[in-house]
């Protein structure tokens, strides 16, 4: 009798840890699996093609995070395809100077898109830098001609990359936008701003907030969906949404060698949300859509 009630309660375990783990898996949205399908769709587009698709890398300082960041635009334009053309310049380089390789890769009829790496040297300004690259070749999106599209709703345009990954996620994962609450934690130029008028365009009703913003947890409680890029480790806790919430973890901050997201993942994903994990998707999904970029650019280009 012992024995079976023992097996008993061994049997309901081992099913409840089974479901359990089901469970997470549910929750947990697959940013590397969602890129995967994304990258196999562009080599399709660009083996299908008939023409080529070259992408251009201006490099102005060799530090070994912006390193990194290349080896992966390499890697994943060598898989899609696309050509790939690095142009490395000295960190002590002129303003002046690097406007004038910029506008050699704007009159460049090989080239189709090209981003400069940031960051820059401190004498640089990012600024006139973006400023100089041709809205056509932009694929990083963040030329105010592009932004400006985006915003409009002007699909000629190029969505900054990570948050058009962010869409792309959305799409893939069947998560409806239209008429839902979406809280955007951070109001930057590359990801806040960008993203609410992606999400406007997809009829969301969009709140914003920033470093001055009275009582988070006011705009993020009422919310259907949270989108965190405040560079704020651990920012969004679980008291500070309701279950069923599903939340976008942008924003990624390295602390004693380790990364860490806005929102506290742990209890987050425990209570039933839906979430991405971090590290785990933002660097593939954002170099995706940089290559979905060049890609369009080419397309435009030789149409």
């Amino acid at each position: 009798m012992i024995i079976t009630i023992c097996n008993l309660i061994f049997f309901y375990i081992v099913i409840w840890n089974k479901l359990y783990i089901y469970y997470k898996k549910g929750m947990i949205i697959d940013g590397k699996k969602i890129a995967a399908k994304k990258y196999d769709h562009i080599k399709m587009s660009v083996e299908t093609s008939t023409f080529s698709v070259t992408l251009g890398v201006i490099l102005v300082w060799e530090n070994a995070a912006s390193l990194r960041y290349i080896k992966q635009k390499e890697k994943w334009a060598e898989f899609t395809g696309i050509k790939f053309v690095i142009k490395k310049l000295p960190k002590e380089i002129s303003e002046r100077r690097l406007l004038e390789e910029i506008e050699k890769m704007n009159k460049d009829d090989s080239i189709n898109g090209f981003i400069v790496q940031m960051p820059l040297p401190r004498h640089i300004s990012a600024t006139k830098v973006t400023l100089a690259i041709a809205p056509e070749k932009d694929v990083d999106g963040f030329h105010p001609i592009n932004v400006g599209k985006i915003l409009i709703g002007d699909n000629s345009g190029f969505a900054s990359c990570t948050p058009a990954g962010v869409m792309e996620i959305f799409k893939h994962e069947n998560i409806e936008l239209t008429g839902k609450n979406v809280c955007i934690v951070g109001a930057s130029n590359i990801v806040g701003k960008p993203m609410s008028a992606l999400l406007m365009n997809a009829w969301a009703t969009v709140t914003v907030c920033n470093s001055r913003t009275m009582n988070l947890k006011l705009h993020t409680s009422k919310s259907d969906i949270v989108i965190m890029a405040a560079g704020v480790p651990g920012l969004l806790k679980v008291d500070m949404i309701h279950v069923g919430t599903t939340v976008i973890d942008v924003w990624f901050t390295v602390i004693d060698g380790k990364i860490h997201g806005d929102a506290d993942f742990g209890t987050i994903e425990m209570v039933g949300n839906r979430i991405t994990p971090v590290p785990g998707w933002v660097g593939v999904m954002t170099v995706a859509m940089l290559m979905e970029n060049t890609f369009k650019a080419a397309k435009q280009q030789n149409s």
